[in-house]
């Protein structure tokens, strides 16, 4: 077994443990997008309606938000190889429950098992990685995260649609079984040893913590439904409410489970706040513009799969470009830089021509995408750097939080556009998408002189 040094692994150890992390991470990034296209035929077998079929999605999404953070701090309390390896085999054994579901409550329990190792992998893979590399090779390793981010949830509807052309439903999950095996197998032989606070876990904290999310996530996920805007207030209500006890709680612990004590550093909060923008404009761009290309631009399906394809595949080269350069170049005014390419392709494509052709929906795309991947990278290394080495897991869970609410919060916005203007939505949604990524680029630039001020006192 490895042991985690001050400044990573030696190799092949460390191309080993990235190894293992990524193919944890991109099962389970991969199995909350290939669900969806498994609704159809669970609705068929099951005889059920499609409402209550979306609980296989949101059974999972659900699981994961609600336990990151109590994860990330037991990460902390037992060392994060233990929590990560733990999570991995809850993933592998829901998986393969899921594939011997014969009916919808048993479905909905083992995809829920699935969110909770799915939680445990996610919420402590950034902080995993700062003991895998040394500190001069962070932002690459920063940025191999966020292609693998990338890829899998823009591999999800191909990989679901070639398996389910030459099996049933049940082997999207059961394909999980052997790759989370194998990762097993490996990582517990490479991935490294970390430091352990010593502390004791705080079972009201993550009480407080799941409540907090799972009742905003749940109320945000309400608004966009015609007769679900009473339950969404007061499940949102309910979730503030509980939210500020939980701060208020975390206000009094020397060691929160909601890092409080880092969301005090400008420059962490900053980069939480700016990934949290960027995600939910992100998440407008991508359930609007299929809409936008079948119903508006009269695309088929089929085409309208492809077109969309430029924006990942810029991401993940931008991300593997942008995080090699995090390491060299300053990473606010970067971050900056990819927040404005962002901006910039969301203008071109609220601005389009009436009937454009596929060139230029593809150029417009791959800016986006191209601007999106080179903002998140030096912004997680901006964000797990500002915070101790101990403290690696709250920051990788705040990570990973950021991003899970940032979608949701982008999703909501986008159903309240559809309400609001019913006519002309897309153009309104893209607008609102260019000006969260706008948002943004200042207090990035801005990040670097802070970072400086935060050294000096160090």
């Amino acid at each position: 077994m490895s042991s985690a040094t001050h400044d990573g692994l030696p190799q092949p150890a460390r191309s080993l443990a990235f190894a293992t992390i990524a193919l944890a991470l991109f099962t389970a990034v991969l199995d909350g997008a290939i669900a969806n296209i498994a609704l159809p035929p669970i609705t068929t077998q099951f005889g059920i309606r499609p409402a209550d079929a979306v609980w296989v999605v949101n059974g999972y999404q659900l699981a994961i938000t609600m336990a990151l953070l109590p994860l990330a701090s037991l990460g902390e309390i037992l060392g994060y190889k233990r929590v990560y390896l733990g999570g991995l085999a809850l993933f592998t054994l829901g998986s393969g429950l899921c594939a011997l579901a014969g009916e919808l409550p048993f479905l909905i329990a083992a995809r829920a098992i699935q969110g909770l190792g799915a939680a445990g992998i996610m919420s402590i893979n950034i902080a995993l990685v700062r003991f895998v590399f040394p500190q001069n090779q962070l932002g690459r390793a920063v940025g191999n995260v966020a292609v693998v981010v990338g890829v899998s949830a823009a591999a999800g509807p191909t990989v679901a649609g070639l398996i389910l052309a030459v099996a049933p439903w049940q082997a999207l999950f059961l394909v999980n079984v052997p790759i989370g095996a194998l990762a097993l197998f490996v990582g517990w032989r490479t991935l490294p040893q970390t430091p352990r606070s010593g502390a004791r876990f705080d079972m009201r904290s993550a009480v407080l913590s799941a409540a907090t999310f799972g009742l905003l996530i749940s109320g945000i996920n309400d608004i966009g439904h015609a007769d679900g805007a009473g339950r969404a207030a007061l499940l949102i209500a309910a979730g503030v409410i509980v939210g500020i006890v939980f701060v208020r709680s975390q206000l009094r612990l020397p060691v929160p489970m909601l890092p409080v004590d880092l969301l005090r550093r400008p420059v962490f909060a900053l980069s939480a706040v700016c990934s949290v923008g960027s995600f939910a404009a992100q998440a407008i761009a991508f359930v609007s513009l299929p809409f936008l290309f079948h119903d508006t631009l009269g695309r088929s399906a089929s085409e309208t799969g492809l077109l969309l394809t430029p924006w990942p595949i810029s991401t993940a080269i931008a991300a593997f470009i942008s995080g090699r350069l995090a390491d060299r170049l300053a990473p606010g005014r970067l971050a900056a830089g990819g927040l404005f390419l962002f901006c910039a392709g969301l203008v071109s494509l609220t601005f389009m021509p009436s009937s454009p052709s596929d060139a230029d929906l593809v150029w417009r795309l791959a800016l986006a995408g191209f601007g999106f991947g080179t903002f998140q990278a030096p912004n997680n290394r901006l964000l797990i750097t500002s915070a101790p080495r101990e403290r690696a897991g709250g920051a990788s869970g705040i990570q990973s939080t950021a991003r899970l609410v940032g979608q949701s919060l982008g999703v909501a916005m986008l159903a309240s556009i559809f309400g609001l203007v019913p006519d002309h939505p897309i153009p309104v949604a893209l607008g609102l998408a260019a000006a969260l990524a706008a948002a943004g680029i200042v207090p990035s630039a801005l990040r670097q002189e802070e970072a400086k001020r935060e050294a000096a006192h160090a």
